[in-house]
């Protein structure tokens, strides 16, 4: 009933088309009823009782009643379509607004295909619940009770004796809705685990493609459809072991039916006319019994999709506004890292990173793979919250200002680039909506990108494919540096955003992203991108193992000069890999 009560806070404001949906239903078996009890006074009264005169009467009345009962049932369907139509789409918008508020680590945590399935398969189980199974039940209790009402004036007797077996029908019906909520619940998890791997091999299919793995990626596939086969299989023996009992006691009610109700003829208890009536009203006691197996299948399917609908609606972020004092303003660009320690779970990440950054300057972040750099900007847009320590903007809690001012005042071009799949003056704009076709051609020329743009046959109208397909992976690192730049942030971070580009175009980059007033970290493995920040921090195992610009640490001699002298500046080359240095800071430690 809770997911019934859920549903309610969705329907409610349509209460006046239900209202109309129940009137047309109530006009549908008052004309429905007409049919049989017109047939037994046919029988009564013109074929026993010689009143021919009234055959064209009764026959007119049939027929009037077929034309309005069909013609009303199909204004009863669109209202209803209409009803589920536009509760799905206010589920549905709900449900994305939701997953746009949550943070990284749900999407950390939770398979692609599992949030597809909620706005897909569950979001159909809610449509079939509102436009068939709901409707149908009300219709077909009118059914059993107005059906009941004629039997029992016609021959209580037999009513009672047709009614004796639904105890024995109840009793299989509970027994299947209890067994079939778990096949449900395991036949969706089932499911979300096969869109999962879909969604998957669809994204990575070049990658699949390139390591000759297609029959890998089949065998993953088959072995999760088989597990979804399992579970549906699992949902049909449950079918089979309840629904033939079920049927049984349905057929049972004609066994009946025929015996008791010729016995009463026969003894002039009731008339052919009668027998005729309660045959024909017999559908409306068989009918709602034969399908009741049929809504208890759909209920539950609807109950464990709204068991994960409910779930994502009701998780909060992790990551949220607290006491905002600061909100939809710019930023200056300080930063602050005080003691700034990060896990994930149980592994520790950074540890203990302080540094300060003032407006305009240029920091950069080197160190190996898996030394905690992305991680560290991540952070900074408050991505994730610190395990320890505090960061600070503008000498401001990050925590006290207002996320969204955050995200406004921190442009990223990240490694790992995503585009969409519109055009790339689209993709350009997309943190800046009201730029002009110049402004985006400005910030292109800044990120070295027009002139390869200008080369293709639509230029800045040129579609580009799904995440970028089409475009190199230099060109598409341009565009992405060009997107943030239009943003005109406080904080432009550049994460590896040049690890595709050559030397020279590296080069020429940088010296236009001199032009720009942000506060600028860049992370890189290159010492040649790095070489002019005006504070270098050297990242290894978490930790902060070395600081200061280029000439103070090649001064020092230590981890950043073994780079620079032995590997061309790769910090992934280092055979200095594994220092234990962390930089831990008291009050006042940080610089």
């Amino acid at each position: 009933m809770d997911a019934l009560k859920w549903l309610w806070g969705y329907v409610k404001k349509y209460k006046r088309a239900m209202f109309s949906v129940l009137l047309i239903n109530a006009v549908i078996v008052i004309t429905a009823f007409v049919i049989p009890v017109v047939l037994g006074l046919i029988v009564d009264d013109v074929i026993y009782g010689g009143k021919t005169s009234l055959l064209f009467f009764y026959s007119i009345l049939a027929i009037g009643c077929v034309v309005l009962k069909e013609s009303i049932f199909i204004f009863k369907e669109y209202i209803l379509e209409s009803i589920a139509q536009k509760t799905i789409k206010s589920i549905r918008k709900n449900l994305y607004g939701k997953l746009q508020s949550l943070d990284c680590s749900y999407f950390d945590r939770t398979r692609k295909g599992d949030i597809m399935s909620r706005l897909t398969m569950d979001t159909e189980s809610i449509r079939v619940l509102i436009d068939s199974t709901l409707p149908n039940i009300v219709i077909q209790l009118m059914f059993v009770v107005i059906g009941a009402f004629i039997m029992f004036a016609i021959s209580p007797l037999l009513t009672l004796l047709l009614l004796s077996v639904a105890p024995f029908i109840g009793i299989c019906a509970y027994r299947l809705s209890t067994r079939i909520r778990v096949d449900f619940q395991n036949m969706r998890e089932s499911g979300a685990e096969l869109n999962t791997v879909v969604a998957e091999n669809i994204s990575g299919n070049r990658v699949v493609k390139a390591y000759a793995r297609e029959d890998y990626e089949i065998e993953k596939f088959e072995e999760k459809n088989e597990g979804y086969k399992k579970a549906f299989m699992g949902h049909v023996f449950t079918w089979i072991k309840y629904f033939p009992p079920m049927n049984f006691f349905v057929c049972l009610i004609f066994a009946i039916f025929i015996l008791a109700g010729g016995w009463l003829v026969l003894n002039k208890t009731i008339t052919v006319g009668q027998f005729t009536m309660i045959n024909g009203c017999l559908w409306c006691i068989t009918g709602p019994m034969a399908s009741v197996g049929g809504f208890i299948n759909q209920f539950q399917q609807f109950v464990a999709g709204t068991r994960k609908i409910r779930e994502l609606e009701d998780e909060e972020p992790v990551v949220k506004d607290g006491d905002i004092k600061k909100r939809s303003t710019g930023l200056m660009g300080k930063i602050r890292f005080k003691n700034v320690s990060f896990s994930y779970e149980s592994e520790r990440v950074l540890k203990y990173i302080n540094f300060t950054a003032n407006p305009g300057d240029t920091i950069a972040i080197v160190g190996p793979t898996g030394s905690g750099k992305t991680t560290l900007v991540n952070l900074l847009s408050r991505f994730y919250d610190p395990t320890q320590g505090t960061i600070y903007l503008d000498d401001i809690n990050i925590k006290n200002i207002e996320l969204k001012t955050i995200h406004q005042n921190i442009a990223s071009a990240m490694q790992d680039v995503f585009l969409f799949s519109d055009t790339i003056a689209n993709n350009i704009a997309y943190g800046a909506p009201d730029a002009t076709l110049d402004d985006c051609i400005r910030v292109a020329k800044l990120a070295n990108a027009h002139d390869f743009i200008s080369k293709l046959p639509d230029g800045y109208d040129t579609l580009v494919g799904e995440r970028g397909v089409g475009l190199s992976g230099g060109q598409k690192q341009r565009i992405s540096l060009a997107r943030a730049l239009l943003k005109n942030p406080a904080i432009l971070v550049l994460d590896d955003t040049t690890s595709a580009l050559d030397m020279e175009t590296e080069f020429q980059i940088q010296e236009n992203l001199k032009e720009t007033k942000s506060t600028k970290i860049i992370i890189a493995h290159r010492i040649s991108s790095v070489k002019n920040a005006d504070l270098i921090l050297v990242l290894n195992q978490g930790n902060l193992v070395e600081w200061g610009n280029h000439e103070t640490l090649m001064n020092l001699g230590g981890y950043y000069k073994g780079v620079c002298d032995l590997q061309l500046g790769d910090f992934n080359k280092s055979p200095r890999y594994h220092i234990n240095h962390p930089a831990t800071f008291g009050e006042g430690g940080e610089f």
